[in-house]
């Protein structure tokens, strides 16, 4: 191998982009190759925000991560000189008897040296009127979170890449023989063909295609729609310059930010919608989830009852069966690595998972149990709409975010 291995790094999205950028700032050669460009409106990195948080429930290795990840972004934001996250804070409703998950955070976020505050309801209602707390007993809210400019984000990441001497080209894989592990170079959409030392495939939703026996089901796209509501003026205090991010899950997760970008209240929920092809997709959203979601926002937020509908969005999950990303070596093939199942929760993760897979593939060493693929059954099973949607309500902690 040589002193300057060359590492192709197909998918130019969050993980694909920060591991590019990482390896070339590591000492590698680095190829990079998009089919439609970084941030585009397929992608699951495509879209204007992603929220920043480190409440993900007990026990999980994620909290540790958004630690991590916090100063990077700050670093690089100084380093750039480009803002690339909204410090709103996040507050997260809670009610007894069904916040197991909030009172099992509290740990995992002393452990990881995160700013928050235990709030009591009477705490709540004083710090933010706008918002209406029936049912609501306590709260928790974090500080330093806030949300992420999603597609700028991975237009910059490629941006900084090709200015340091990487090699960005806006090409699809062709997925004949990626299975068998006797290639020695990439088949490329346009006819020619690249060859490297190493390989990281970060290709999102499409893993499965490309990997249909060692990835399939393992991950798999779903539809999740996403709503904009225009606020009823500019002093109606909705806006992210009064209102925290937010977040509350009972019968179903729903989530918002106030504001971001001007593009209005956005409001989503968690449950994980249908299989969708990211490819040919129609995006447009379910009649029966707008009316859902206006019924909602009346209830929480009062003065938002009559509130437009300004915008949609269709985007999709990469979901993984047990909500963890996939970080492993092809089965056949030493020199690849799979990199993918972002589980609607991995975008705040980006400079961490980038210095993670530079660690992984230029220093040999080992992924942790929880990301890598024997922790599947054989051979993987397909997931039912029925079983993603109440994963999605055991596991809440895995958000759009």
């Amino acid at each position: 191998m040589p002193t300057k291995p060359h590492v192709v790094v197909i998918g130019a999205g969050c993980f694909g982009g920060w591991t590019a950028w990482s390896l070339l700032r590591a000492g590698a050669r680095v190829s990079l190759l998009d089919a439609w460009g970084p941030g585009n409106s397929r992608a699951t990195s495509g879209g204007e925000t992603r929220i920043i948080r480190g409440i993900y429930g007990p026990n999980s290795p994620y909290t540790e991560m958004t630690a991590r990840a916090l100063p990077l972004w700050r670093k690089y934001e100084k380093e750039w000189k480009r803002p690339m996250l909204t410090r709103t804070g996040v507050l997260w409703m809670a009610s007894s008897g069904e916040d197991s998950f909030e009172r099992g955070s509290i740990q995992m976020l002393r452990r990881a040296k995160l700013k928050f505050d235990e709030l009591p309801a009477r705490e709540l209602k004083k710090r933010w009127p706008q918002i209406n707390f029936d049912g609501v007993q306590w709260g928790i809210f974090e500080h330093d979170a806030g949300y992420l400019f999603a597609r700028i984000i991975c237009q910059l990441v490629v941006e900084k890449f090709i200015s340091e001497g990487g090699e960005y080209r806006q090409v699809a894989v062709r997925p004949e023989e990626l299975e068998s592990g006797s290639w020695k170079a990439l088949a490329l959409e346009d006819g020619s063909t690249l060859a490297g030392d190493r390989y990281v495939f970060a290709c999102g939703p499409w893993m499965g295609k490309l990997f249909p026996k060692t990835i399939g089901d393992r991950i798999r796209p779903t539809k999740q729609d996403v709503f904009f509501f225009g606020v009823p003026s500019a002093e109606s205090h909705l806006d992210d310059r009064h209102l925290p991010i937010w977040a509350e899950h009972r019968d179903r997760f729903r989530y918002g930010i106030p504001g971001n970008q001007g593009r209005g209240f956005k409001i989503a929920d968690d449950t994980r919608g249908p299989t969708f092809d990211p490819t040919n997709g129609e995006r447009v959203v379910n009649p029966d989830g707008l009316r859902a979601m206006r019924e909602y926002l009346a209830l929480r937020f009062p003065a938002m009852k009559d509130a437009p509908l300004v915008e949609t969005r269709v985007c999709q999950y990469e979901q993984t069966p047990d909500n963890h990303f996939i970080v492993d070596r092809h089965p056949v093939a030493e020199n690849v690595w799979l990199l993918g199942g972002g589980s609607g929760h991995g975008f705040k993760h980006g400079p961490v998972v980038g210095e993670m897979m530079t660690e992984l593939v230029l220093k040999e060493k080992e992924p942790k149990p929880y990301f890598r693929l024997a922790r599947f059954p054989q051979p993987a099973k397909a997931l039912t709409t029925h079983s993603v949607a109440a994963q999605s309500k055991a596991h809440p902690r895995m958000a759009s975010w």
